[in-house]
């Protein structure tokens, strides 16, 4: 185990299974004490990290419920103290269905946005006096490639990940002089469990992987290196950035 966050308290959202689960292992790996929270049952990705001697806490929340993001907060805060590291990694994208934007109804478009978008808006808002308080934030926005080439199917998931990277350029320039910096990573389609269960993604796999510098398939380790930098005193001038880190499908 290295030891770059030894201390830290990091907050994972969606954090239950798939990239998030991969993500909130790899915090607690580099020793920082994580939250791990989702809708579904977080008992797995917190038995994983406490079983390799790691310190984790699970926690049922709701990124678009205020109340839960608080009683969040509260409950990182008396048990490992003020938060540093937000992962702001809920959101729907695996269960959806590929359809053109004129079939999207108008439920669908408010329930993805609502949650990929202004959930990201609500948890850093919660967050935020915490990392005040410590004096210090890193604040880790999952966005997408997807943004960056518009592939028809999911306009809304596109348009909710394309919101992520205005609000962290905004978010990093209001936050900059508090110490606290707000970056985002847009990964290229990852083979999680909840995209490989999804058949719709078929279609997409052999363009996607024909388009990539590196031809492989994509996998949620492949995202650990950004997410540390991001976490850690080494990325600490960077801010308002968004990474791409797809194997080389989007280059300029």
């Amino acid at each position: 185990m290295m030891a770059r966050l030894k201390g830290k308290t990091a907050v994972v959202t969606g954090a239950a299974q798939g990239i998030g689960e991969t993500f909130a292992q790899a915090l607690a790996a580099e020793g920082a004490n994580v939250v791990v929270t989702d809708l579904a049952d977080t008992n797995d990705c917190v038995n994983a990290i406490t079983g390799q001697g790691g310190h984790a806490l699970g926690m049922t929340v709701d990124v678009t419920s205020n109340d839960d993001l608080a009683a969040m907060i509260a409950r990182a805060e008396e048990t490992y103290g003020p938060v540093e590291i937000l992962v702001n990694n809920a959101g729907i994208f695996a269960n959806l269905k590929l359809r053109p934007f004129w079939e999207i109804s108008d439920e669908e478009w408010d329930t993805v946005m609502r949650v990929n978008t202004r959930g990201i808006f609500q948890a850093v808002k919660a967050c935020l006096p915490s990392m005040q308080k410590g004096g210090r934030g890193k604040v880790i926005n999952i966005s997408s490639g997807t943004f960056f080439y518009g592939p028809p199917g999911f306009a809304h998931y596109v348009a909710s990940k394309g919101a992520v990277i205005g609000m962290t350029r905004s978010m990093g320039r209001e936050l900059g002089g508090q110490n606290i910096t707000v970056n985002a990573i847009a990964p290229g389609l990852t083979e999680s469990e909840g995209v490989k269960a999804n058949t719709d993604f078929d279609k997409a796999r052999g363009p996607t992987l024909a388009g990539r510098s590196i031809q492989r398939d994509m996998v949620p380790e492949d995202l650990i290196g950004a997410l540390i930098f991001l976490s850690s005193p080494e990325s600490d001038f960077i801010t308002g950035q968004t990474i791409n880190v797809d194997g080389g499908k989007i280059t300029w």
